[in-house]
């Protein structure tokens, strides 16, 4: 699995398209994306963690910049998320930062 992770509008999508030589309608067969999302709504992250892995490649908009959230639930969303970002990486063969739409390889190699 590939774990593609980066800001909110930075060409993740964009260079999985790249990686996988593919359009937007082989991407959404084989990957998924916005899995930050998931992670509030899930209590085992393992469990969440090893369902993505299933996915060719997984992609997550980092949420951990930024002003800390007041709101309680919002606080323990971005954690979660971090968390399952971790676990993410733990399991992936390849981990690529997309930043400004320049991918940097944490993991593996392109």
């Amino acid at each position: 699995m590939t774990f593609i992770v980066g800001p909110l509008f930075s060409g993740k999508r964009r260079v999985a398209m790249e990686l996988l030589g593919c359009g937007e309608e082989a991407l959404a067969r084989r990957a998924v994306w916005d899995v930050q999302e998931l992670a509030a709504a899930r209590s085992d992250l393992e469990a969440l963690a090893a369902e993505l892995a299933a996915h060719e490649v997984v992609i997550a908009t980092e949420v951990g910049g930024g002003v800390v959230p007041a709101d309680p639930a919002q606080r323990m969303a971005r954690e979660a998320a971090g968390r399952l970002n971790c676990l993410l990486a733990e399991r992936a063969d390849r981990v690529i930062r997309v930043f400004c739409g320049l991918p940097t390889v944490l993991k593996g190699a392109l």
